[in-house]
């Protein structure tokens, strides 16, 4: 059965992403003491006594702003309202209704959606008091509430529950889907690259860098596999990171690659290759998720101009350390090369939870360490054993008599070594060195 969904609505720093959080158990997104912190639409998963729905935080809705961005962003709350079952509008019960608030419940009244009031910040029985005028808004089911202190949220859950149109089972564990994070540098078009994928404008797209704010996660189905994209904020150099606000966007773009577990890695095919983008891959590669990397904006290369080898040679160029990852060309606005972007994630997710049977992994480190032997302070290396430890990143426990002095590059010839005979294409692969234990000579009788 389809879980109810609900959607979080009202003007702009009433507390809508404080609540979100605490009904989803979770930093999920971005709260400021400022107005106009959340854009995008965020889909997150609410349970209560067996009872479990989905929950759409909404950027401060302003139906009648004229701003160009403010209107995209009223778009998208219009849009979350028609897609839900029920509305929670969160109201500031300190500050009183406003003009923009009884503007917000005429359009409310007119969708003809059950609607739930949240009177938010009341932290006690003085605040209680202001109830009488929320009641102006003519909605009968009000709920006195503090998001920062949980105060009043169970009760607010147990009638959304009691309202809502069907219960869902929960899913079983692991089955949300592959974890997609869309990672990049600002204006390189990762909103709308989701969007393509998507077919629909599930998160904001503006021409202004650093639209995206938090990292919005979506769940789609593509040929019968289901996936969940995480859109996430531009990464800038640290040099240009100045307010707060942006810091903390960062913060959970790279908290982003944490969770997921495969990561896009994309590209602007008129600029090329950035030092910025090698931070970025380098994030990735850090975190051990596995990496596609999708040259996008492909369609306003000129025909001929550069073939899409020279790329994916300067690609390995500037990125070696990536260079197990596979490479997509995409246009977000023609859908060019999304079939193929998305086949290529589904491999590298597969590969990155591949695992090997130890006694071909040693049989395979052995023999490569037998081709090419070497010696450490005139000590030969010797192997004695090799396991795979864990998967994404696929990691292998080698056990040798010297595991401390083995130099870089002769781990990055094992690494090949594991990568031509396994494979495990757009996933780093870690070696762990672990002391062979020492042999006991017997004693002669």
């Amino acid at each position: 059965m389809q879980k109810p969904v609900v959607a979080i609505v009202g003007r702009p720093n009433v507390g809508k992403s404080t609540l979100f959080n605490r009904l989803v158990g979770g930093r999920r997104a971005l709260v400021r003491d400022v107005p106009g912190v959340t854009r995008d639409r965020l889909y997150g998963r609410v349970s209560f006594a067996g009872w479990e729905a989905t929950v759409v935080d909404t950027g401060g809705f302003d139906p009648s702003a004229e701003e160009d961005l403010v209107q995209a962003v009223s778009r998208h709350v219009k849009a979350a309202i028609q897609e839900s079952d029920l509305v929670l509008f969160v109201v500031d019960c300190r500050a009183g209704v406003t003009p923009l608030e009884e503007e917000i419940a005429g359009i409310l009244r007119k969708s003809g959606r059950p609607v739930f009031v949240a009177a938010n910040k009341a932290e006690g029985p003085a605040q209680e008091a202001l109830l009488g005028e929320v009641y102006r808004l003519g909605f009968p089911r009000v709920f006195a509430v503090s998001a920062d202190h949980g105060r009043g949220v169970a009760e607010l859950l147990e009638a959304l529950s009691q309202a809502a149109p069907g219960a869902a089972p929960a899913p079983a564990p692991g089955g949300e889907g592959l974890r997609v994070a869309v990672v990049g540098r600002p204006n390189v078009g990762k909103s709308s690259l989701v969007n393509a994928l998507l077919g629909s404008e599930r998160v904001l797209v503006h021409e202004a860098p650093g639209t995206t704010r938090d990292a919005v996660d979506t769940p789609f189905s593509f040929r019968g596999r289901d996936y969940v994209l995480i859109d996430t904020a531009g990464i800038r150099r640290k040099g240009k990171v100045t307010t707060p606000l942006e810091k903390l966007a960062v913060v959970m773009a790279l908290k982003s690659l944490e969770r997921c577990q495969v990561a896009i890695v994309l590209l602007d095919a008129s600029e090329g290759v950035t030092a910025q983008d090698a931070h970025i891959a380098g994030y990735a590669h850090e975190a051990g998720r596995a990496i596609v990397i999708a040259v996008n904006k492909w369609d306003l290369v000129p025909r001929g101009m550069v073939r899409r080898a020279e790329v994916v040679a300067q690609i390995h160029d500037r990125l070696p350390f990536i260079e197990y990852a596979p490479v997509a060309f995409t246009s977000a606005v023609t859908r060019l090369g999304l079939e193929e972007l998305l086949d290529l994630v589904e491999q590298v997710g597969e590969e990155a939870v591949k695992r090997i049977p130890p006694g071909l992994v040693t049989k395979t480190l052995g023999a490569a360490m037998e081709r090419r032997p070497i010696s450490i302070r005139g000590v030969p290396l010797t192997f004695h054993s090799a396991l795979q430890v864990g998967v994404g990143p696929p990691t292998f426990a080698i056990r040798v008599n010297q595991p401390d002095k083995i130099h870089f590059s002769y781990e990055r010839y094992l690494v090949s070594s594991v990568r031509q005979a396994f494979g495990f294409a757009g996933s780093p692969v870690r070696l762990l060195f672990r002391r062979a234990p020492v042999r006991k000579r017997r004693r002669r009788p």
